[in-house]
């Protein structure tokens, strides 16, 4: 028993140590899944990822504060790096998104709320530090290392607070919330339309190679695909009236420009996956950006849906019917490959 818990104790340090900053990407992907289950009348799938969400988002948050109380100059160099840094907005969007996935599984408002607060905290902590620290470091990266697909979780964590600000009830101004989401919805599409641009141009101007062109490109359709799930919710909102009414003909025009844009970006997306995969024959292996792919095809599945509700057009709804069994079946897959992963390390050496 000692030496299990020896062994436990040296595989949860080291998994700490090494902790990369980009992990709550699997909290988002599981979040967007249930929740695009549980609009889709799939509620007993939506229950079970909500279950499993709530232990690997504590079973996270337990390794990062282990990682910032014993491994502080670590968390530090990850968070001034142009590669690694962008990885920390996953925590935002993981935790906004869970706040999101409870009040919409469970009704939760207090627990959401939680959430919240958590979530809009660390939203200002992140998005700050990494861009004051990538602003004044000294030595930066070339373009084609230094940024990549990750570099948009900026705009998803802005979005996803977005979001559950516009779900929440609370006691102050219905009038202050909307706009401060609005607000959110605002700078998440402009930091999605600054950082596309440059990441545009280094994925057809820069060398790309197999080892280049990892799981993070796909957030280049995951944020737009939020981008739509924000704005829907915000035309949904201003159905009922109060100051997001004046607003409403720009949110449709731009949630529109935004679902079409994720639209375009998933042939693509598969084209450059199949071209890596199959033509270069680079091997598929376990890492963990792969939850990068998967959050993309379950918020698309979910900002579809909300937009055929904002829009009134029920044909969109055949997308999503379709997605969830696509964006289920990856999940699956990432998830299997993460648990064989992680049995790997854990197992304990033979005397």
């Amino acid at each position: 028993m000692w030496r299990l818990l020896k062994h436990s104790a040296g595989v949860a340090n080291h998994a700490a140590a090494e902790l990369f900053p980009g992990y709550f990407a699997v909290i988002m992907a599981t979040g967007a899944t249930s929740i695009a289950s549980y609009l889709l009348e799939l509620r007993l799938m939506a229950i079970a990822l909500l279950m499993a969400n709530l232990l690997a988002y504590g079973i996270l948050c337990l390794l990062t504060l282990i990682r910032l109380v014993r491994y502080p100059k670590r968390l530090v160099g990850d968070m001034i790096d142009h590669a690694r840094g962008p990885g920390f907005f996953t925590i935002v969007a993981g935790t906004c998104i869970l706040g999101t996935q409870l009040y919409i599984a469970t009704g939760n408002d207090a627990l959401a709320a939680m959430f919240w607060w958590i979530g809009v905290t660390l939203w200002f902590v992140i998005m700050y530090l990494f861009f004051i620290a990538v602003t004044t470091r000294a030595e930066k990266p070339n373009l084609s290392s230094g940024i990549n697909g990750a570099w948009l979780l900026a705009a998803v964590s802005t979005h996803s607070v977005s979001i559950l600000t516009a779900l929440l009830p609370w006691s102050g101004s219905t009038d202050l919330r909307l706009f401060f989401a609005m607000c959110m919805f605002l700078i998440g599409c402009m930091l999605y339309l600054a950082i596309i641009t440059l990441i545009f141009y280094r994925l057809t101007f820069l060398k790309v190679t197999v080892e280049s062109l990892t799981p993070p490109y796909w957030i280049n359709m995951g944020a737009v695909a939020i981008a739509t799930l924000a704005g829907s919710t915000l035309i949904l909102r201003a159905n009922e009236g109060g100051i997001l009414a004046d607003f409403q003909p720009f949110l449709l025009g731009f949630t529109v420009f935004f679902w079409a844009t994720a639209s375009w970006w998933f042939p693509l997306l598969v084209g450059l996956m199949l071209w890596r995969h199959l033509i270069r024959r680079h091997r598929i292996v376990y890492e963990p950006q792969l939850g990068s792919m998967v959050f993309p095809l379950a918020m698309y599945t979910t900002g579809t849906l909300r937009l055929s509700a904002a829009l009134n057009i029920p044909f969109l709804m055949r997308i999503p019917e379709l997605m969830i069994w696509l964006a289920l079946l990856a999940w699956i897959a990432t998830s299997a490959s993460m648990f064989h992963h992680f049995s790997r390390l854990a197992r304990i050496p033979r005397a």
